[in-house]
């Protein structure tokens, strides 16, 4: 075969590979591998009794445990939309929910009803900013009080790079870009 035979040879496949390719990637089935929705019909439910975006609840499970029921994290939050024990009895308490026990955030179905209410808990203090309410999510409500008062933090999304706390910073981030590719893959 000539060398220019073998170029010619080359590139055909190089532009095959890259059709290939720019067919996966263009192809939502493909990024749903990546972006998975378990779980749709119980976040779908609680999302919307509690009037949240389900889109941001995938998008905070996806970072904080990528939708395992048994995580636990080195501070001790448990389950899929990583509750602390704490703030879970105090908000089955809110929720009058008898009976509650820090492993009951280990289920799935119970982790997503606090986690919802939370959120939405959370919403209703931050006016519905949700940059405000991801961070605060993360890096706890009084933490982000005391962030806007001093004027460390906006709470604007073109601000982000401004929360004093590192692993908030690129929690928020993190969970902004799941939450896009979630409303992307899955908003009807």
């Amino acid at each position: 075969m000539t060398s220019k035979k073998r170029t010619n040879s080359k590139l055909i496949w190089w532009v095959v590979f890259l059709l290939i390719l720019g067919v996966i990637f263009t192809n939502k089935t493909f990024w749903r591998y990546i972006y998975p929705f378990p779980h749709k019909e119980i976040i779908y439910a609680e999302a919307a009794r509690n009037n949240i975006d389900p889109y941001l609840v995938a998008a905070i499970i996806k970072t904080e445990s990528n939708f395992s029921s048994e995580a636990e994290s080195r501070s001790g939050a448990r389950g899929i939309m990583q509750i602390m024990p704490e703030t879970g009895a105090w908000a089955a308490r809110q929720m009058n929910m008898d009976g509650f026990t820090p492993d009951d955030l280990y289920e799935t179905g119970t982790n997503i009803k606090i986690g919802c209410w939370y959120l939405n808990n959370l919403n209703s203090e931050f006016k519905g900013n949700k940059i405000l309410v991801i961070a605060a999510y993360n890096g706890g409500r009084g933490n982000v009080r005391e962030w806007m008062e001093k004027k460390q933090w906006t709470g604007e999304h073109s601000d982000v790079d401004r929360i004093p706390f590192p692993e908030t910073r690129e929690y928020v981030k993190k969970v902004l870009t799941n939450y896009s590719w979630y409303r992307y893959l899955y908003q009807k």
